[in-house]
């Protein structure tokens, strides 16, 4: 009875229909259309980097001190509280990897709609740090000026 060349065009109308209205809704809502990794954490290796799924991934828009710099324990100690033994959702910056071959990611809990990058920042226990322009330069920045004024956390109560 029906066209089957029309059956397919409607088919493929109503498929660019929900995509559109996904982009769009997303969008309007505040969140971003993004396709996010989900990865369990079973290592920390410092502040700023952990094992997930077997691969080294390295928090983006931070830098904690490496091992025998002041703030390194307690650094590592707080993302092993955050993180270790759960499942994460991991967000891809600009770039995949860095020179080390370590994957670059944002990470979230599930549920949360802040980045443990951010966290670690705004206690105090990481700086911003982005080679350039990037979608949570911003927040991250001001939560270190923020602890650096309140003299939050390590990094800015020991030494600097």
């Amino acid at each position: 009875m029906y066209n089957k060349n029309l059956i397919i065009f409607v088919g493929i109308l109503i498929i660019f229909d929900i995509i559109f209205l996904g982009l769009y809704f997303s969008s309007v809502f505040g969140q971003p259309f993004k396709q996010a990794e989900i990865g369990f954490v079973s290592k920390v290796i410092d502040g700023d980097t952990v094992i997930i799924n077997g691969e080294s991934v390295r928090l983006l828009g931070i830098d904690s001190d490496e091992r025998g710099y002041p703030c390194y324990n307690e650094a590592k100690k707080r993302l092993e509280e955050i993180v270790l033994d759960k499942e994460v959702l991991l967000e891809k910056g600009n770039e995949d990897m860095d020179k080390y071959n370590r994957r670059l990611r944002y990470i979230f809990l599930k549920g949360s709609e802040k980045s443990v990058n951010l966290k670690l920042v705004e206690e105090g226990l990481a700086i911003a740090r982005f080679p350039q322009e990037s979608k949570y330069k911003l927040e991250i920045v001001n939560a270190e000026k923020n602890a650096r004024n309140n003299k939050i956390g390590c990094k800015w109560i020991k030494f600097y």
